[in-house]
């Protein structure tokens, strides 16, 4: 016999706070690099676990200083979805979009389809909107040919999704 699905208990933005599961999943999804790079052609300076702000070529970090600053990010990243999201969310969608977040900027999250739907209290659809956010440089990185371009992106979006649609822890 199958159980019904558990209701979603969603509360006020205000009142989350990402958990540290989903921090370790951001470190997991950017990597580190103790010395600052342009990770792809184009991009700006990257340092830690993504850190771009303030960030020059010659920086250079340690893992505890990175993860530090991952943190004081992901603050900054909650802040402004706490700014543009008007609707209640579940533990497991705020971890979701707070990597989303992080990952594509503030203002591309603030301005998406993605937070449109949500704040019409289209949940499902907002979810849906993370996978098509998979293309980088034009090129679409859920194909197998594009998985070194792409560096897992497309897998990012999946599990983006996934936890958005409370899959996954």
């Amino acid at each position: 016999m199958t159980r019904p699905p558990s209701p979603v208990m969603r509360r006020t933005v205000a009142g989350l706070t990402l958990s540290a599961a989903a921090l370790v999943g951001i470190v997991l999804h950017e990597g580190y690099t103790d010395r600052a790079v342009i990770p792809v052609k184009g991009d700006v300076p990257t340092i830690g676990f993504g850190t771009t702000t303030g960030v020059k070529l010659g920086d250079t970090t340690t893992p505890p200083k990175a993860l530090a600053r991952a943190l004081t990010d992901v603050q900054q990243f909650e802040g402004a979805l706490k700014q543009c999201v008007t609707v209640p969310l579940a533990q497991h969608e705020y971890d979701a979009l707070v990597s989303f977040s992080y990952n594509v900027g503030s203002r591309a999250f603030c301005q998406s389809t993605l937070v449109r739907k949500l704040n019409a209290e289209d949940y499902a659809g907002a979810c849906a909107e993370l996978l098509r956010w998979r293309f980088f440089q034009g090129k679409d990185c859920a194909l197998p040919a594009n998985a070194q371009l792409c560096g897992g992106l497309a897998t990012r979006r999946q599990a983006e999704y996934r936890q958005c649609l409370g899959e996954t822890p």
